[in-house]
């Protein structure tokens, strides 16, 4: 009986309903970003008017950490309601845009230069963090494909990285949810702990900058790292981050093409069709834009609008950030895999902040 009351065919109106109601959907969770996101501005604008006017010396609190801060209390208190969370997941997309746009900032002949840099600094640190993220899990006994997981979600970008990477070498839902949980509360960690170091060492904008970049996993918390210490820092976290996206579907394919000869993937067919499968394609977008810029499409009033529009898309992201970590989900989710995370992301770290403190005093970055 139910069959004949399913009817696909019913043309553009049941489509264009479709997605009217799919648009609505979101509509509460993105008002809820952007109500957390410029709550975290208005904080960091009030504080700072509290000390001026009664000549107080206050830490100055970027509103990317007020916004994640507020996220993660309404996360973790009251949480976030049904209704809500469509529109929350949104927080990729608006991270992506941001990216995207924040590509008018860079002419092409910088991009070349610091992709350069970086490219030779990723290169080592691909390889490094695979290597010993899989000899640590090894030491600890964990389950191969959980491995593979994580040394994919520590060395490329993430969540993303694990994600693109469960499809392909067929890992279990509980594998991904370890690796994706050890690598978020991580990255949240990074938040408060990089731009410390940062100011102990006196790094420079373009040093620091690099070394988020290289050593924080998702391109949200590296962004958001980034920006808390300074807007040149975080063109450069951006730069460096989405130099490492860019490996992805290649270090994807490895790992498919290794899983796939021990009878426990599926066979790549089409190598070239992978790769383009798995490259985000927001990196072409952002080289789009910065190309755009470099042939002076733009100019300087719409080059500061695109910008502008850049920061409210991070707003959103950094709103996003908060609001999507749990960190009673994560606690749950057991000891090891957080365990083999945290040591390998602290060794990952303590190592490419050497490349970049060399890198800095011989390349001079």
């Amino acid at each position: 009986m139910s069959e004949p009351i399913v009817v696909p065919q019913a043309g553009p109106a049941t489509g264009a309903s479709q997605f009217a109601w799919d648009a609505l959907r979101i509509v509460p969770g993105i008002l809820l970003l952007a109500a957390v996101g410029y709550g975290g501005k208005l904080l960091e604008q009030g504080i700072a008017a509290y000390g001026k006017t009664h000549h107080l010396t206050l830490p100055n609190i970027e509103y990317v950490l007020w916004a994640i801060l507020i996220g993660l209390a309404i996360a973790n208190t009251v949480g976030v309601p049904e209704i809500f969370r469509t529109g929350v997941a949104t927080y990729e997309f608006w991270l992506k845009a941001g990216i995207v746009l924040l590509g008018s900032r860079f002419l092409l002949g910088d991009v070349v230069k610091l992709g350069g840099v970086s490219l030779a600094l990723v290169s080592v640190e691909l390889v490094v963090a695979i290597a010993f993220m899989t000899f640590l899990g090894n030491r600890f006994g964990l389950r191969p494909k959980l491995i593979s997981l994580l040394a994919v979600g520590s060395a490329v970008c993430g969540v993303s990285a694990i994600i693109a990477t469960q499809g392909a070498i067929d890992a279990d839902e509980e594998d991904s949810s370890f690796a994706i949980a050890a690598i978020l509360a991580l990255g949240a960690l990074s938040l408060f702990t990089f731009p410390l170091i940062g100011h102990a060492l006196h790094m420079s904008d373009r040093a620091y900058g690099l070394w988020a970049g290289l050593a924080v996993d998702n391109t949200a918390e590296a962004t958001a790292a980034g920006t808390l210490y300074s807007d040149a820092a975080a063109k450069l976290a951006v730069l460096a981050k989405t130099t490492r996206n860019a490996t992805i579907g290649f270090v994807v394919l490895g790992y498919a093409l290794y899983w796939a000869s021990l009878g426990q993937a599926k066979t790549v067919r089409n190598k070239a069709a992978f790769l383009w499968q798995k490259f985000p394609k927001f990196v072409l977008g952002f080289l789009l834009i910065s190309i755009l810029a470099t042939i002076h499409v733009f100019n300087k009033d719409q080059i500061g609008s695109l910008a502008t529009l850049s920061r409210w898309a991070f707003l959103l992201t950094f709103a996003g950030v908060g609001l999507r970590t749990n960190i009673g989900a994560l606690r749950k989710q057991g000891l090891r895999p957080f365990a083999v995370g945290a040591i390998g992301e602290v060794i990952i770290a303590a190592f490419t902040l050497g490349l970049v403190l060399g890198a800095d005093k011989f390349l001079r970055l």
